[in-house]
C-alpha cells in the first residue's frame, strides 16, 4: 500500500510503548510480589524465632542450668538444713576439725571448688582446708556476709574473688543457717569457678548457636561467653539496647528485636528467680534470613526470565494481532484503503513534518457523481464493485508518498506531499477523466460514472489543524457540484 512505512511509523512507537509499559507492569507484578512474599516471609520468620525457637532455646538452656548451675544451690540447701552442720553449731563449734571434714567431704563429693561455713556467733570462715579468716564489718571483702544478713531471702548468688583459690573469680552461693528455732546462726554454700560456668556457657552457644549471657537485677552483665565484648558491662552500654534495658528488666520474659551496627537482632529473656538473673538468648537475623535471602534471589532471577519469555511471546502475538488490528482500524475494509481515523494520524504526522522543512502539500477531495443512482438501480454489490474500480484506477495515478483516504460514502480525501497547487490541479483533472473514460466492469455491462474534485493547498500561515485545508477542499467539491458536476475546482 502506499504511504504504508509513513503510517506505521507511530504505530511501531505505539507498540514499543506499549511493550515498555506491559513488561514495566510485568516485571513490577512479579518484582512486588516477590518482595511481599519476602517480607511476609521475614516477619513470619521473625515471629516464629522470636516466639516460639528463641523461647524454645531459652527453655533448653534453663534445662540445663538446672542440671549444671542449680545444683549448687541444692547443694548449699541441703548443708544449710543438715542436722549435723546446726548440732555442732548450736553445741558451741567446739571441734573445729568436725566442720573441716564436713566441708572437705561435701566438696569431694560434689566436685565443688569451696565449700565453706561463716559462724554468726564467732564471725570465723570456715572452709575445706581449714580456718580462712574472720569477717568482719569493716572488710570491703566481707560485706557479702553482712548484706545476706539482711536480704528477705534465704540465699544469694554472687561472684567474688575466692581468698581460698589465689583470688579466682568465683560464682559463690550463699545460704543462710538457722537454728531449729528458727533464729539465723551462720551462713554456708558452695564455689564455682567462673571459668567453669563460661565453659558451660560456651557449650550451649555452641550447641544452639545462640548468643547466650546473663545480667543481674540492675542490667549488670554478670556472666557470658566467647565472643561476648569485653568491654560491655551493662545492658545500656549495648547499641540498641540501652533503650530497651528498662522494658527487659521489668518483665519476667521479653520478646524483642533490636538494631545494632545496621544489622537486626533477636532477643529473648527470662528471668531466672534462682539466680535473681535474667538469662538472654540472642540471635542475628541475617543468619535466620539466609535461606530465604537465597530464595528472593531465586524468585528474582525467576522472574527476570519468566517476565522475558512473556514479553518475547506478548511481542510475537502483539505484532500478528497489532498488524491485524492496525489493518482493521485504519485500513475501509471495503477498499482496503485508509479510512478516516488513519488520515487523521498520518495528517497529524505530515504536519510536524511541513512545520519541520517547510514543504508544500496539497488536499484533493473527490466526490463520485450520482453514485445514489448506481446503488438504487444495480444493487449495493455494484456500487461496492465501482467504488473498488474508482480506487484502483486512483491509485495508479499516485505517488508513494501520497495519501489515498477514504472519507465515507462514495468521497475520497487524497494528500499530494511536495505538491504546489498547480500540479495538484493538473494531477486532480487527470484523476477526473481517468475515472470517466474507464467505466467499471460489470456481469450485465460496464458501468459509467464520473466524479467531482476540489482542491486547495496547505497554508502555512493560515492553516493550523486538518479541518481548515478540508474544509477549503470540501468547498471546492461543492462548488464543483453545484457547477454541473465532472470538473474540478481550485479553492486557495
Amino acid at each position: 500500500m502506499k504511504n504504508e512505512s509513513f503510517f506505521e511509523y507511530p504505530m511501531q512507537k505505539r507498540r514499543k510503548h506499549l511493550m515498555l509499559a506491559l513488561g514495566t507492569i510485568v516485571a513490577t507484578g512479579f518484582i512486588v510480589t516477590t518482595f511481599a512474599s519476602y517480607f511476609v516471609s521475614k516477619i513470619s520468620l521473625r515471629d516464629e524465632i522470636l516466639h516460639n525457637e528463641l523461647p524454645l532455646t531459652s527453655d533448653n538452656i534453663y534445662s540445663e542450668i538446672q542440671r549444671d548451675l542449680l545444683q549448687p544451690i541444692f547443694i548449699s540447701s541441703l548443708m544449710a538444713s543438715d542436722t549435723f552442720l546446726r548440732d555442732w553449731i548450736i553445741a558451741g563449734e567446739d571441734d573445729e576439725s568436725q566442720v573441716i571434714r564436713y566441708l572437705k567431704e561435701i566438696k569431694e563429693r560434689y566436685q565443688t571448688v569451696t565449700t565453706f561455713f561463716v559462724s554468726e556467733n564467732t564471725k570465723i570462715y570456715y572452709q575445706a582446708q581449714g580456718i580462712l579468716k574472720s569477717v568482719s564489718q569493716g572488710d570491703p571483702r566481707d560485706a557479702w556476709y553482712f548484706r545476706l544478713r539482711e536480704i528477705p531471702l534465704d540465699y544469694e548468688i554472687n561472684v567474688d574473688p575466692d581468698m581460698a583459690n589465689m583470688d579466682a573469680m568465683t560464682i559463690f552461693i550463699n545460704y543462710k543457717v538457722y537454728d531449729y528455732g528458727g533464729s539465723y546462726i551462720g551462713a554456708t554454700g558452695v564455689g564455682m569457678t567462673v571459668s567453669a560456668v563460661k565453659s558451660l556457657i560456651n557449650e550451649y552457644q555452641n550447641a544452639y548457636d545462640r548468643t547466650i549471657y546473663f545480667v543481674d537485677q540492675g542490667g549488670n552483665v554478670i556472666l557470658s561467653g566467647s565472643g561476648f565484648p569485653g568491654d560491655i558491662k551493662n545492658l545500656s552500654h549495648v547499641q540498641g539496647l540501652d533503650a530497651l534495658a528498662p522494658e527487659i528488666l521489668s518483665n519476667s520474659e521479653n520478646f524483642l528485636h533490636y538494631r545494632k551496627s545496621g544489622a537486626s537482632f533477636l532477643l529473648n529473656t527470662r528471668y531466672i528467680p534462682e539466680f535473681q538473673w535474667y538469662l538472654i538468648v540472642e540471635q542475628p537475623e541475617a543468619r535466620a534470613l539466609k535461606k530465604i535471602v537465597a530464595t528472593l534471589l531465586i524468585n528474582l532471577g525467576l522472574c527476570t526470565l519468566i517476565t522475558a519469555a512473556v514479553l518475547f511471546l506478548t511481542h510475537i502475538t502483539l505484532t500478528a494481532y497489532q498488524t491485524r488490528l492496525e489493518q482493521m482500524a485504519t485500513l475501509d475494509k471495503l477498499t482496503m484503503i485508509y479510512n478516516r481515523q488513519a488520515f487523521s494520524i498520518l495528517f497529524r504526522e505530515l504536519l510536524k513534518d511541513v512545520h519541520r522543512r517547510f514543504i508544500p502539500f496539497s488536499v484533493v477531495m473527490i466526490d463520485l457523481d450520482y453514485f445514489k443512482v448506481i446503488n438504487d438501480t444495480l444493487g449495493h454489490i455494484a456500487g461496492d464493485a465501482v467504488l473498488k474500480h474508482c480506487v484502483a484506477v486512483i491509485r495508479k495515478e499516485l505517488r508513494d508518498s501520497d495519501i489515498l483516504c477514504r472519507w465515507g460514502g462514495e468521497e475520497f480525501v487524497v494528500v499530494l506531499k511536495e505538491c504546489r497547487l498547480d500540479n495538484a490541479f493538473n494531477l486532480a483533472e487527470k484523476i477526473r477523466k481517468t475515472l470517466g473514460d474507464t467505466p467499471c466492469p460489470w456481469p450485465g455491462g460496464d458501468i459509467p460514472f464520473t466524479a467531482s474534485l476540489g482542491v486547495t493547498q496547505w497554508n502555512l500561515l493560515d492553516d493550523r489543524d486538518e479541518n481548515s485545508i478540508l474544509s477549503r477542499a470540501d468547498k471546492a467539491l461543492y462548488m464543483a457540484k453545484e457547477g454541473g458536476r465532472n470538473i474540478t475546482i481550485i479553492r486557495p
